[in-house]
């Protein structure tokens, strides 16, 4: 199991509509996340300075794969076609990159 973490940044004008599509995540996405080997998936939003944290557990053996395959998945398209116009990637993303990979400096169980 590897823990991951991620950052995005949200638009203020978009964080209700975010908070009430994730009070009722599609069952057919909730699937997906499953069937990628994901699990313990959590997002946090932080104010005023408007991120959102992602925190989650990856079960699988290749990370890349599971995600080319959640990408391709219709339902998961849709869904992230909703929220994507929320969000906004931090200036430091990669190109083609949306959340932003978060190093892990500390954990203990």
């Amino acid at each position: 199991m590897k823990r991951m973490g991620l950052v995005l940044g949200i638009r203020p004008e978009g964080i209700a509509e975010y908070r009430r599509l994730h009070a009722a995540v599609w069952p057919e996405v909730l699937a997906k996340i499953a069937d990628c080997n994901i699990r313990n998936y959590s997002i946090f939003l932080r104010q005023p300075e408007n991120l959102l944290f992602a925190y989650f557990e990856y079960h699988g053996q290749d990370f890349a794969a599971d995600s080319a395959k959640m990408a391709a998945d219709p339902a998961t398209q849709k869904w992230w076609s909703i929220n994507m116009p929320l969000q906004e990637p931090l200036a430091s993303c990669p190109e083609g990159e949306w959340w932003a990979m978060a190093e892990e400096v500390f954990h203990v169980d």
